[in-house]
């Protein structure tokens, strides 16, 4: 990270404390900045966010959006996150020998129609092999369809979160069989969500929703998955889907590096 900020000539700048602003504010006016330079820094970010930084999953899911035509705001929004880096530089992953049974447990969340201009929402969800982190998989991504309702956009969330526990499942299971005898547990804060993956009937609300993300019943009904209600302030996948304040950050950083 420090020859990432040397590169940016950021290694003397002053920190921050949280990786970006609540928002972006931009013109379509706004002068371009330097494409290219724009570029390299965001695919310096999605390394480390991908091997070591949980805490910047978000922020780097919102500035590679624009990374075909970055104005002169999105270039500043990656100069804060440079600044925050500089201030968290020793931050990273930590994993220690614990005594429990290791078990697979997950947060989903999502952002509902956070993106404005076509107002698709952000799911999030983050993974541990313990209840008090670190860490071992995380995701920020875009929805591709357009959720009429909160709850919708936390389902098809799940979805991805449930996808990505079966896969941990089985990945684990090649590993050590011990860690595979319970099922994957994933919290959730939105009740109605929780409801929808559980009701095996078509609704009025749901019977638009693609096909593909009713699976979640079916690893429900087979055990496979269990899901359970967890209190917004609890939610660490908040992280992934938005920019959370500082207080949020710092609740949630032993669980996300351990």
């Amino acid at each position: 990270m420090c020859k990432v900020l040397e590169k940016f000539e950021m290694s003397d700048c002053r920190p921050r404390s949280l990786p970006s602003e609540q928002k972006i504010q931009c013109n379509d006016d706004d002068e371009l900045a330097d494409a290219r330079r724009y570029r390299e820094a965001v695919g310096s970010f999605i390394y480390a966010m991908t091997c070591t930084r949980p805490d910047i999953c978000w922020t780097i899911t919102k500035l590679s959006q624009y990374c075909s035509k970055p104005l002169k705001a999105h270039w500043m929004a990656v100069k804060h996150l440079l600044r925050y880096l500089k201030g968290t530089v020793d931050n990273k992953l930590c994993y220690k020998k614990v005594d429990n049974d290791l078990t697979l447990i997950g947060y989903s969340d999502a952002d509902w129609a956070s993106y404005e201009q076509d107002r698709c929402s952000i799911s999030g969800y983050c993974f541990s092999l313990t209840k008090t982190g670190p860490l071992i998989s995380w995701k920020s991504k875009k929805q591709h369809t357009v959720a009429l309702s909160s709850c919708e956009a936390e389902y098809v969330a799940l979805a991805y979160a449930v996808q990505e526990g079966v896969y941990l499942t089985n990945l684990l299971s090649h590993i050590d069989k011990g860690c595979t005898s319970e099922p994957v547990l994933i919290y959730e804060d939105n009740q109605g969500a929780i409801a929808l993956a559980k009701d095996l009937l078509n609704r009025q609300r749901s019977k638009h929703i693609d096909i593909r993300y009713h699976f979640i019943r079916r690893e429900l009904s087979n055990g496979k998955v269990i899901v359970k209600y967890c209190p917004t302030d609890e939610m660490v996948a908040d992280v992934m889907t938005k920019a959370v304040t500082k207080h949020k950050l710092v609740k949630f950083e032993c669980f996300l590096c351990g």
